[in-house]
């Protein structure tokens, strides 16, 4: 588990090779597909650290070519603007010398204002429901080979779903799920830490939840399955280490994509995050 959490730090610990240049790496674990939120976070990371004394708010990233997991990631800044009370940032990812990701960040100095937010539903505590090494012995062996492989590589985040049948069944569900998830080690206690891993879990699970009213899931070979764009909102405090809530719902899917939004909350209620994305849901022409 050190291992893996060391890994996920070194990963968001971006090297700086210039004024506003940066370079990332993937992990090298065998697993073939790039993770979207692996250059969300990295890009925060970057536009962060050409930021004094102001926290993330909000970013607005749009996928544009298939990343390359074999070889570094340039990040190049852009330092747009910086007012009075916020700061504007604008991250290209480059790899073999094209644009693979483009984000849009926004940075405001701390201060007090109107306050209010919706509930956080109702659900089990993360406790009560099978661990990952419970879903392993519940699930996995009877799941297809592509979930197997995703479940039994070692990760550094760990993810409770409230109801995994969505992995192993053909069942047509409603388009909404709930999902714990934590970081499954101690993390620093620089918050702006905390918000790029949140940027790296929040493309987990998110797009599968457009797949539920169509009993597919993303790891069905026969579909072609992107994200093309993410939206996070950062509200409150929070630490990426203890249990967070993303309760997600889809509102809709049409013309090849779908819709799906998110929510993310502390153990205690508190809306800590929200998140949107559109994704390409495309069944493979033969």
């Amino acid at each position: 588990m050190a291992n893996a959490i060391e890994t996920l730090l070194s990963i968001l610990d971006l090297e700086p090779l210039e004024h506003n240049l940066f370079r990332g790496r993937s992990p090298q674990v065998g697993w073939q597909r790039f993770f979207g939120g692996q250059v969300i976070g990295q890009a925060l990371v970057a536009a962060q650290r050409t930021v004094e004394g102001r926290a993330a708010h909000s970013l607005h990233g749009y996928f544009m070519r298939p990343g390359d997991p074999a070889v570094p990631i340039i990040y190049q800044v852009e330092r747009m603007r910086d007012g009075g009370s916020f700061s504007t940032r604008r991250v290209t990812a480059i790899q073999h010398g094209e644009a693979i990701f483009t984000l849009a960040g926004s940075f405001q100095t701390g201060e007090d204002g109107f306050d209010h937010q919706i509930a956080m539903p109702d659900v089990p505590p993360p406790e009560s429901l099978p661990s990952e090494s419970d879903l392993k012995e519940l699930f996995i062996k009877s799941a297809p080979e592509p979930v197997r492989r995703y479940f039994e590589r070692e990760r550094s985040l760990e993810l409770r779903p409230v109801d995994a049948s969505h992995y192993v069944s053909r069942d047509k569900l409603p388009p909404v799920q709930h999902v714990w998830l934590r970081a499954i080690g101690r993390l620093p206690d620089d918050p702006a830490i905390h918000r790029s891993v949140l940027a790296y879990a929040s493309d987990m699970t998110l797009l599968d939840t457009s797949l539920y009213a169509h009993g597919r899931n993303i790891f069905d070979r026969d579909l072609q399955v992107a994200s093309l764009d993410h939206a996070l909102w950062f509200h409150r405090p929070f630490r990426a280490d203890e249990w967070l809530l993303y309760s997600e719902d889809s509102p809709s899917a049409s013309g090849g994509r779908g819709l799906a939004r998110g929510s993310l909350f502390s153990r205690d209620g508190i809306l800590v995050a929200s998140v949107a994305q559109e994704g390409l849901i495309r069944q493979r022409r033969r």
